[in-house]
């Protein structure tokens, strides 16, 4: 039976099974520590983008805005406009996951504020890995029929999206860092509720490690699929 990729049965899928468990358990674990912690708020009563102000004046970003978008966790920091997004759920929050999540973003701000070198080669990687997502898995399939080169090349490309994620690990990692020693050091949240806020940043620092291992079970899938096929035209 041929082993094609996508047209045929395809063995490798088995490799997606234990990635594809992980993202979902990622998704469940940031939505609910989101939501039990969305009912907790902070004894300040601040909202969670009073907290972005707050801590972009006290970096000196006077010029970074912060505006509200709809969606539910659908937060950011802009870096071409120099703005913190915040979602409707976290905008007007009080609650210590909200101004964890807050935080978090403005820690990007500050991330680029202070040339904080991972987040730049990350930007320097957009790009290329936009083409990579795109191009590289086609290629990959059409490469396996007529040309293992232009399968290697397909490869090649799309190894740079597993690049940009694991770029990605210390640039989120390093934000949720910045955003719970400062809103320590600054008393905007205290003893449990900093816990809470901590629970919600981790989890949803998962979220990316599980994109990273999923594109690198895909990756292993493309590497795998194009021996098979390089050995069939070879036999």
């Amino acid at each position: 039976m041929p082993y094609g990729f996508g047209l045929y049965y395809d063995p490798t899928m088995i490799l997606m099974i234990p990635a594809l468990i992980f993202a979902l358990w990622a998704q469940f674990k940031v939505k609910s520590t989101f939501e039990r912690f969305s009912r907790v708020s902070n004894s300040r009563g601040l909202t969670a983008s009073q907290v972005a102000r707050q801590i972009l004046d006290d970096n000196g970003l006077y010029n970074v805005k912060i505006e509200r978008i709809s969606g539910h966790l659908s937060d950011h920091f802009d870096p071409r406009t120099n703005v913190v997004r915040l979602s409707d759920s976290v905008y007007g929050s009080s609650s210590v996951a909200s101004i964890g999540v807050s935080a978090h973003e403005v820690g990007h701000a500050i991330q680029y504020a202070t040339n904080y070198k991972p987040i730049k080669v990350r930007s320097s990687l957009v790009p290329v890995t936009n083409i990579g997502s795109t191009l590289g898995i086609w290629l990959v399939i059409i490469g396996m029929f007529i040309s293992t080169t232009l399968a290697v090349v397909g490869v090649v490309l799309f190894a740079t999206v597993v690049l940009f994620q694991l770029v990605t690990l210390p640039v989120e990692f390093n934000a949720s860092s910045r955003a719970l020693a400062t809103l320590e050091s600054q008393n905007i949240l205290y003893g449990d509720e900093l816990v809470g806020a901590k629970k919600v940043l981790s989890a949803a620092a998962m979220t990316y490690v599980a994109a990273l291992v999923s594109s690198l079970a895909t990756l292993l899938r493309l590497v795998i699929n194009i021996m098979l096929s390089s050995r069939r035209r070879d036999d």
